[in-house]
């Protein structure tokens, strides 16, 4: 069993983090992920109070592991989550603040209630900005990661980030689907690792089937950073781009750009519409390029069981054959 600091800080048997993909987590999705011994978190951005507090119910029958809710601060409502925080989740995920957002009020808000806060960041700055805040956990995200993702890669950017920020825990997040990125990131410095797009592609995963499909047929090649998603969403984020799968859609609308403003809002209803039917070349799908890594639909349980075993083999028999 691999056992790290922020397992013990978590409370949870492996250090296997579910990002919060807002409409990309469920429920079931998050309790199955605690369940299997890792953290589930849901993403709750947008939702409403009386939402967001049905949802966490809805977690606690489900399961009585440890699991965390995610808001993104830009698009944050804090009468929302000051309401919230009253629930005492276990842990309070946030990312993606505004330069001029005060971390601050966030986190001791959080902390008041007995949550434990995780803060993602894209570079070095903002995980000093954040540690300074009170961070209990970083996530450091390089760029191979599916969605919003900055420049700097997980191979760089987490050992800057665990050098800068010592002793606060690190998570790695961007480009890791199996036990080898997650023994890779623990060499790096991490404590554990944040997934996003190996959870998408789960049986228990709340996209369409052939979303998921589109991932494990993907080569990893075949994803691009771009702005098409936020033009079409008319959503301004903070900073960086968002990484899809280079399908028709976003060709199509990458030649044409000068041409969404106009017509955002049906374009936004059209693609909402088809990635819920599953019409997948006409949509953004926000995947990694670790879509590369992955071959099959698993169940949650067996993705975490199969990438601790790998991570074990290689870190107690692998590594040790070489001699020093």
């Amino acid at each position: 069993m691999i056992k790290t600091p922020v397992c013990d800080k978590l409370n949870i048997k492996h250090p296997i983090i579910l990002g919060g993909m807002a409409s990309a987590t469920s429920t079931t999705m998050v309790a199955s992920v605690s369940d299997a011994g890792g953290l589930g978190i849901l993403g709750v951005t947008g939702l409403g109070t009386a939402k967001i507090r049905e949802e966490i119910a809805s977690i606690k029958r489900i399961t009585d592991k440890p699991f965390g809710i995610n808001f993104l601060l830009f698009k944050i409502d804090d009468n929302t989550f000051f309401d919230i925080i009253e629930e005492k989740v276990p842990v309070v995920s946030l990312a993606w603040a505004s330069p001029d957002q005060d971390l601050r009020i966030y986190f001791n808000k959080a902390h008041e209630a007995g949550s434990l806060v995780i803060y993602m960041v894209g570079d070095v700055s903002e995980s000093i900005r954040a540690a300074e805040a009170g961070a209990d956990i970083i996530v450091a995200q390089g760029t191979e990661g599916g969605g919003h993702v900055r420049s700097m890669s997980t191979f760089t950017l987490v050992p800057m980030v665990v050098d800068a920020v010592k002793p606060c825990s690190v998570l790695a997040a961007g480009g890791i689907a199996d036990g080898r990125g997650l023994a890779a990131a623990l060499a790096l410095g991490a404590e554990g690792v944040l997934l996003g797009t190996r959870f998408l592609a789960t049986e228990e995963a709340p996209i369409h089937e052939k979303y998921k499909e589109a991932i494990v047929k993907s080569n990893g090649n075949d994803t691009v950073l771009t702005h098409i998603p936020d033009l079409i969403s008319g959503t301004t984020w903070p900073a960086g781009s968002a990484r899809t799968l280079q399908n028709d859609f976003i060709k199509y609308w990458s030649e044409r750009e000068d041409l969404i403003d106009k017509d955002a809002k049906e374009i936004n209803e059209a693609s909402l519409t088809a990635r819920k039917e599953g019409n997948t070349d006409k949509t953004s799908l926000l995947i990694g390029q670790n879509a590369g890594l992955i071959d099959s639909i698993m169940p949650v349980n067996d993705v975490i069981v199969e990438m601790v075993e790998q991570a074990e083999n290689i870190i107690t028999k692998c590594l040790p054959l070489f001699p020093t």
